[in-house]
């Protein structure tokens, strides 16, 4: 599916690709490639690339012929798949990434953006200093509080309530969502690449996704996704102050408290409650069920059914019996 929230170039060979990351093939490689996409999304006309063991099965599944990759992973590669080894993956994807989204590296401001119709909307009800751009979709029965930007190319499903002060770009939301004051959704992820001379930007052409019957709460940041989407499920509650870094998935019915931050790219299972200030490492699983106390730092995955805490966070009877033999 064509990415309509960022402007994609068309017509680019794989040999710019190469000349880009200054790669020599010894054989002459000539085909076009349409887009960037993960392992799990991208077409036999996509590139795509593997960074870590964590995805190794996937390299089994993808429908990809061409792949970044480095020396580490280069073995483990089905040979019907083109390699395109490199020392730095990540860096290297930031670098094709830009080249087929050149627009999507910065975060400015859609200047397009006005007041809003109300004839196009009846029935919205509305506070004051209300801008909309282009391309804005908003269901029935909906109300927008008083100074909100909404930017272009928004879907906002019906019943739904958007606070006062709330900032909306590259976002989908369902029905019946509540977004309370001073949310931050859809702004681009904290991707960049530390060197020597200066700070290397990631661009994210993600979007984030919002379901049914979910609270944000105020002054929430929902980042979007790099490569793939940030989503939230359905019936899910945030508290206020909670943070959301690119390619999160949250799933159904969750409950996250206060000041809560995950790190990009792990995946929270369905039910999972977290306690206030707990924090989440990025690229980890988390199963269904799991309660987090507050406070805990989560480094390793959690399997499902399961009660942590602490610092690491760990089985909440060991934490228990250990704080009481450490009084």
């Amino acid at each position: 599916m064509r990415n309509t929230f960022f402007k994609r170039k068309n017509n680019i060979n794989i040999n710019d690709i190469l000349r880009l990351l200054n790669i020599r093939k010894k054989k002459k490689l000539i085909y076009n490639i349409k887009d960037i996409k993960d392992l799990q999304k991208a077409t036999k006309s996509d590139i795509t690339f593997l960074h870590s063991p964590k995805y190794l099965e996937l390299i089994k599944k993808t429908k990809s012929k061409t792949l970044i990759t480095n020396k580490k992973f280069a073995n483990m590669v089905p040979k019907k798949i083109n390699i395109i080894e490199v020392s730095n993956v990540l860096l290297s994807v930031a670098k094709v990434t830009n080249l087929f989204y050149p627009d999507a590296l910065y975060d400015n401001f859609d200047s397009d953006v006005g007041k809003i119709d109300i004839n196009k909307y009846p029935g919205l009800k509305l506070g004051k200093n209300i801008l909309l751009g282009k391309n804005v979709t908003i269901g029935k029965n909906c109300s927008i509080g008083h100074n909100t930007i909404i930017e272009r190319n928004v879907i906002i499903g019906n019943d739904c309530n958007i606070g006062s002060n709330v900032i909306l770009k590259n976002t989908i939301i369902g029905n019946s969502t509540n977004i309370l004051d001073g949310a931050v959704v859809g702004k681009k992820g904290f991707g960049f690449f530390p060197d020597k001379i200066k700070n290397i930007r990631y661009p994210h052409i993600g979007l984030v996704i919002i379901g049914d019957n979910v609270e944000i709460g105020s002054n929430n940041t929902i980042d979007r996704g790099s490569l793939s989407n940030t989503i939230i499920g359905d019936g899910t509650f945030l508290d206020n102050q909670v943070h959301i870094a690119h390619n999160v998935k949250i799933g159904k019915n969750c409950i996250i408290t206060g000041q809560v931050g995950f790190a990009g790219s792990s995946s929270i299972g369905n039910r999972v409650i977290i306690g206030g200030q707990a924090g989440i490492s990025g690229h980890l699983v988390i199963g269904d069920n799991v309660q987090i106390g507050g406070g805990s730092g989560v480094v390793k995955d959690i399997p499902s059914n399961t009660k942590v805490m602490g610092y690491p966070a760990k089985n909440i009877r060991k934490f228990l019996k250990e704080n009481k033999l450490n009084d």
